[in-house]
This record gives structure tokens, C-alpha cells and sequence, in this order.
């Protein structure tokens, strides 16, 4: 025994050179490139929101829901205990607080409201990547919510059946009909098991009961190969007429009070984005309403989609900051072959070239939202809407190309304290590719900008202005501009070049963005190794001349 005072020779467990855990902390006062974004973009006002939804989302309380939800994982509940079909799912206590929070803070409607002030989708989306850092899974619903009203809005008597309940910020996850609830949460589902992206390869059959078209009265038969968030209240879905492909309100409750026929088949098991269920679903009769136009269901449903691909680049976006936070932090508080790892001239290329890919996708996500508040006016800014239409998918596309080489990236930083659960690193990394498949995979995305330029010529016209803005600000720049008009000059082959096209298309704007409303430091560390060739394919290849102390510091978190 050793006296008092005196340390335990055969002692083994003192903790040295340990970070301490990145919390207590302000998740958006301390996202120098997202304040600055959110003042320049109009939605100032909403800094004292962002500040106490930051200071929640840094806090050990809201950092253990996040952890919760995803170590139990939603469980699905086909019968009751007396053999009756139930089709619930159960979720973990967190996942409701996390619901609860995000319903509460606007994050699933606010935009919508008619009070709503300009800014409101800049706003919305500055809270999408702060309270995303959290959980990311939780945000499927809340995005589809979001994304929902302006496809019902096709339809405006079930519009206004239901917007009032959307709009509420209460979070109320009983399961009972929509008119006895104080909020409601909506879902979609379009693809199927023979088509995925091909939706126009769907088989689900939709019969009126009475009169057709649109506000009409359908029984849906058939399937759905992804249904995300099922214990929803309502759903957005595409299913066939004697017309042609239509989008329809499916309600898991009839409007006598009693079920409807939604038969969930079993839960996925996915790669990440474990804290939300996702199905498949099967339609035996499945009671409905036609949404817009019949047989224009695709351009029905669209708006849903325009909204919910916003999202995807807006979670990439937060991917990138969560990850270059972590990073910074532990090389901040590490000490490694004689002094902080931050200090050593390798790791801090690696930061820095992680902390110009957090602010290209920051600054050109939250740029992207106010285009939505430009574009969704009452007066819509005609040139915001052309504007939208392909700088969405071109956005969209890169993030998420990006985020899950970014996330390993982050991760490596922590050696091997990353590749471990309790990091959160890993559940960072296995979340990376979910936006990069969902609305659209790379492919789908990238045709998508192929048909805006064929079909929306004046968006590719916009574009270009757009880029115009900044000619003779950088050279290369200027330069990759040049190529890219030169590329799309030529049309032989297009699509199977639609990927070096789009990239372009994403790097260009982005450098643009950083050059006119970025930091100087990171505009050029951008320009030089994205556009100028003085850098390599993976992160930490900045240029020699790269201000790194100064990138570094601008997206230190605490």
C-alpha cells in the first residue's frame, strides 16, 4: 500500500494527451463561415434562434439523444399481442426529443407559415445544418415535411385539410388521426423494387371510388420499395391511372377514424442513418386523394423533390462542419513527436484543405436557400427560379459526391481513437453516403442538370451570368469557366460526359461564391487546388503558399 500523496508505481491508468470531448459549446456561434453566410443572405434576425439552438446542440443532453437514437434503432411492430395488424413502429425516447426539438425550432415548416418574414428558407436551412450535427436520421421526416406542402399545394382542398396541422410547431406522435393531433409529420413514397429511379417503371394502380381526378377518391394496389419515416401521418405517392403516372395523399387513417390499409413488410437495415425507420410498404386498397393534375404526377411530386435535394446539401454541408470540428479539436489538444498536432505542418495542410471544403459547401448551401426565398415569393424572382432550377442539382450532386471522402478523411485525423464508436466519427462516416442516394443518385442528379440545360435553357444562361460576377477576380478561375463553356459547346457524347460537367459546373460556382463573399485565405487555397491544378486527389495537398494558421483558425469550434 502507498502512503498518501504518493502515486501507485503499478498504477497504469493515468489519462494523458486525451482531448476533452467537443461539447458544452455553440455549435452555430462558433460556425464563423455559417454567422457570416446567414447575415449576408437576409435572415439576421434569426441569430438569437440559431444562437440557442447552437448552444442545445453543443450540450452533452442533446449530444446523448443523438447517440441514443442511433444505438436503438427503431423497431417495427406488424401485430399485437392478440394477433391484430398494428403496422407501428416504435422509436427510442431521444429520437422524440430530437423530433420534439427540430418541430419546435421551425426546421419541418417554418418557411410556410404566412407570417413567415424574407430570409425564412436561409433561416431554416442555417438550423438544418446546426441541429443535423445532432442526429442527421431524425432529419428525414422533418425534411419531408418541410418538402411536402408546396406538391399538396397542387391540390388546395387538401391543402387546407391538412396545412394547419403541418405548420404547427407542437410535436405530437400519437397515432391517431391527423384532425385529433396538434402536429403532423409527412412522408413520400415513389420508387419501387423494378424500377428505383425509374418511378415511370412503377406498377402500383390507383382506382377511383367515385368521381376522378384531382381532390378525387382512389384505392391504391401495389408496393413501395423505400418509405421513409412510416409512422408518418401522411404520404406523398405516385401510382398509375387509366391517365397516366399520379401523385396521391395517402393518410394512415381513413376519415372514419379507423386505419388504413398501410401493411409495412419489414424495416430497412441500412449502412447509417439508424435513428429513423425506413420500409417497405404494401397497398391492398389503400385508401387516397389525387394531388394536382392526373398523369402529371411526376410534376406534381417534383416540388417535393426540389426541396428535399435543398436538404441533401444542406446535411453534406453539416457532414463537412461536424467533421472538420472534430478534427481541429483533437489536433488542437493532441500533442504528437514534440508539440500540438495542429502546429505540424502536414496535419495542418490536412485541416486546412477539410476547412476549404466545409466553407465551398457552407457558403454555396446556404446561398442555394436564399435562391428558394427569392424563387418562392409571391412575385417569384423569375431570374432566382431559372437560377434554382440547376444550380440545385449541381449542388446537390457535388456535396454529396464529396462528404463521404471528406468524413474518412475527418476521421483518420483522430488515427485510431476515430475508427472507434464512441468518437462519433464513424457514425459521422456511415451517414456520408445517404444524401449522395437519396432524390436522385449521381447519375440521376447529373441527368437532371442535362435536361435543365435542354429543356430550361435561360437556367444555363443564368448560370453563366452568375459566374460573370466575379470575371477577372482569379484567373483560374476565369479559366475554368472558359473550359466548361468550351465542354458544353461541344454536344457529341454529352451524356455519358454529364459527371466531368457537373463537377465542373459545382467547382466553378463554388469558387465564384468563395472569391466574391469568402475568406480570401480559403478562397485562394480553393481556386489554386480545385481549379488551378496545384493540388492533388487527396485532402492535404494545398499549395505550399497556403495560409493554413488562418483557414485553420477561422473554423476552429470553441
Amino acid at each position: 500500500m502507498t502512503s498518501t500523496g504518493t502515486s501507485d508505481p503499478l498504477a497504469t491508468h493515468e489519462v494523458l494527451n486525451q482531448p476533452p470531448p467537443l461539447s458544452e459549446y455553440d455549435v452555430y456561434t462558433a460556425d464563423t463561415v455559417l454567422r457570416t453566410a446567414v447575415a449576408r443572405e437576409g435572415a439576421g434576425w434569426a441569430d438569437q434562434e440559431l444562437r440557442s439552438l447552437g448552444q442545445l446542440a453543443g450540450s452533452p443532453e442533446a449530444q446523448l439523444w443523438g447517440e441514443q437514437a442511433n444505438a436503438n434503432p427503431p423497431v417495427l411492430q406488424t401485430h399485437d399481442r392478440y394477433g391484430h395488424r398494428v403496422d407501428r413502429v416504435e422509436y427510442h425516447p431521444a429520437y422524440h426529443e430530437l423530433m420534439r426539438t427540430a418541430i419546435a425550432n421551425g426546421l419541418h415548416s417554418a418557411p410556410w407559415d404566412p407570417g413567415a418574414r424574407e430570409g425564412a428558407h436561409v433561416a431554416r436551412a442555417a438550423k438544418m445544418i446546426v441541429w443535423s450535427q445532432v442526429d442527421a436520421g431524425h432529419t428525414c421526416p422533418i425534411s419531408m415535411t418541410y418538402s411536402v406542402l408546396p406538391a399538396l399545394r397542387h391540390q388546395p382542398d387538401v391543402a387546407a385539410d391538412w396545412e394547419p396541422s403541418i405548420l404547427s410547431t407542437v410535436y405530437d406522435s400519437s397515432f391517431v388521426p391527423h384532425e385529433r393531433k396538434t402536429g403532423v409529420t409527412c412522408g413520400m413514397g415513389m420508387t419501387e423494387k423494378q424500377g428505383g429511379s425509374d418511378v415511370r417503371a412503377n406498377s402500383t394502380r390507383a382506382e377511383p371510388t367515385g368521381g376522378s381526378g384531382p381532390g378525387g377518391e382512389y384505392l391504391l394496389t401495389g408496393h413501395k420499395w423505400f418509405c421513409s419515416a412510416p409512422m408518418s401521418d401522411g404520404f406523398l405517392m405516385l401510382a398509375y391511372t387509366d391517365v397516366g403516372l399520379s401523385c396521391f395523399l395517402v393518410p394512415r387513417w381513413l376519415p372514419d377514424g379507423t386505419p388504413n390499409v398501410f401493411r409495412i413488410q419489414r424495416l430497412k437495415d441500412k449502412l447509417g442513418d439508424r435513428s429513423n425507420a425506413s420500409s417497405e410498404i404494401e397497398l391492398a386498397g389503400t385508401w387516397a386523394r389525387m394531388v394536382g393534375e392526373e398523369g402529371h404526377g411526376v410534376r406534381t411530386i417534383i416540388e417535393m423533390v426540389n426541396h428535399t435535394r435543398l436538404d441533401c446539401t444542406l446535411g453534406s454541408a453539416a457532414i463537412f462542419r461536424k467533421g472538420t470540428a472534430e478534427a481541429i479539436h483533437h489536433a488542437e489538444h493532441r500533442d504528437a513527436f514534440g508539440g500540438r498536432l495542429v502546429d505540424k505542418p502536414l496535419m495542418a495542410n490536412v485541416l486546412a484543405d477539410l476547412a476549404v471544403e466545409s466553407e465551398a459547401a457552407t457558403t454555396s448551401a446556404i446561398w442555394l436557400a436564399a435562391l428558394f426565398d427569392r424563387a418562392g415569393r409571391d412575385e417569384p424572382d423569375e431570374r432566382a427560379v431559372a437560377l434554382r432550377r440547376i444550380a440545385t442539382p449541381v449542388l446537390k450532386y457535388w456535396a454529396c459526391k464529396r462528404a463521404p471522402v471528406h468524413a474518412a478523411e475527418a476521421l483518420e485525423c483522430l488515427g485510431g481513437a476515430g475508427y472507434v464508436e464512441e468518437s462519433g466519427l464513424p457514425r459521422l462516416f456511415r451517414q456520408s453516403p445517404v444524401n449522395g442516394v437519396w432524390e436522385g443518385s449521381g447519375n440521376v442528379i447529373c441527368l437532371d442538370v442535362l435536361r435543365a440545360m435542354a429543356r430550361n435553357p435561360e437556367a444555363i444562361e443564368v448560370l453563366f451570368d452568375e459566374l460573370a460576377s466575379t470575371a477577372g477576380l482569379d484567373r483560374r478561375l476565369d479559366h475554368a469557366i472558359g473550359r466548361i463553356e468550351k465542354d458544353l459547346a461541344d454536344p457529341s457524347n454529352l451524356e455519358a460526359r454529364a459527371r466531368r460537367v457537373v463537377e465542373q459546373l459545382a467547382l466553378t460556382l463554388q469558387a465564384s461564391l468563395l472569391v466574391r463573399d469568402g475568406d480570401p485565405a480559403a478562397a485562394e487555397a480553393f481556386c489554386a487546388s480545385r481549379l488551378g491544378g496545384d493540388g492533388g486527389l487527396a485532402f492535404g495537398t494545398l499549395p505550399r503558399h497556403t495560409d493554413t494558421t488562418a483557414i485553420i483558425g477561422r473554423h476552429r469550434p470553441g
